[in-house]
């Protein structure tokens, strides 16, 4: 059978196209692709490059920080993924920077190295996305993408700015917050000034700020 399915370059375009939930499989699945990202909503993909820039590295390591101290001090269940399929079997796909389970009742997923089938283990409580190209797509369809899925917060860092905005989904809509209710009482203002300290600080003094706010 003649593969009529295109070229590899020709897919990671950063933006949505037409696939069937079969050729989104297909394609997803190329050796060629495994450092690209991999999105499906609804009829539609998306197949991106994978951020290797160091002010999306330096903004990603820093939210993990935050949220494993943060979860840490104040006792909360959490399991933490970074750079993890979730999907939904003929209707969705999303890789987040950043995902995470809260809560006493969250089972952990299975340890392999397969996407997680959110059937089985449920929809990521919280996920994020670290945007420093991608910043109009997380806001618009992938926002969209992570209200269908179902996920109970959604985060999206403007590295540029510096910058937190943050949306809690509930009945299939968002709408924007300051205060998180998945980790309960964690400000997105002291999220925001970690991101700025650590424009002109070394990791360990922005944890060590971190903890002066978090006790």
């Amino acid at each position: 059978m003649v593969n009529t399915l295109p070229a590899p370059q020709n897919l990671v375009a950063d933006t949505w196209v037409p696939a069937t939930w079969k050729e989104f499989l297909a394609i997803a699945d190329r050796p060629e692709l495994e450092k690209a990202r991999c999105y499906y909503d609804a009829g539609w993909m998306r197949i991106e490059t994978m951020p290797i820039g160091s002010a999306h590295g330096q903004d990603n390591s820093i939210l993990a920080a935050v949220i494993s101290l943060y979860g840490t001090l104040k006792e909360i269940t959490y399991v933490s993924f970074t750079n993890t399929s979730f999907r939904k079997a003929g209707e969705r796909e999303c890789q987040p920077d950043l995902a995470y389970y809260i809560g006493s009742e969250v089972q952990r997923p299975t340890k392999n190295n397969q996407p997680v089938d959110v059937d089985v283990w449920g929809t990521p409580t919280l996920a994020i996305e670290i945007s420093s190209t991608t910043l109009s797509d997380d806001l618009g369809q992938k926002r969209l993408l992570y209200e269908r899925l179902g996920v109970q917060e959604y985060w999206v860092v403007n590295v540029e700015a510096a910058t937190m905005i943050a949306f809690a989904i509930a009945d299939g809509g968002s709408r924007q917050i300051q205060v998180s209710a998945v980790l309960p009482g964690l400000p997105m203002s002291v999220i925001e000034e970690a991101l700025r300290r650590s424009q002109t600080e070394d990791d360990g003094a922005v944890n060590r700020w971190l903890l002066q706010q978090f006790r």
